[in-house]
């Protein structure tokens, strides 16, 4: 697997835990529309945990 491939599945892994959407949903997504999920759910967690 190369660094990409690694990547884009942490993402789906991600996504898929905190919104419980299945892989191809997610898997359907423009890569910048899944990063903005990720980022977003990442800073909901940050606040969540007193973090920011």
């Amino acid at each position: 697997m190369t660094y990409a491939t690694d990547r884009l599945f942490e993402e789906i892994a991600y996504v898929g835990y905190h919104l419980h959407w299945s892989f191809e949903e997610i898997l359907d997504l423009e890569h910048p529309v899944r990063r903005r999920f990720v980022d977003e759910i990442a800073g909901i967690n940050r606040r969540l945990t007193g973090e920011e």
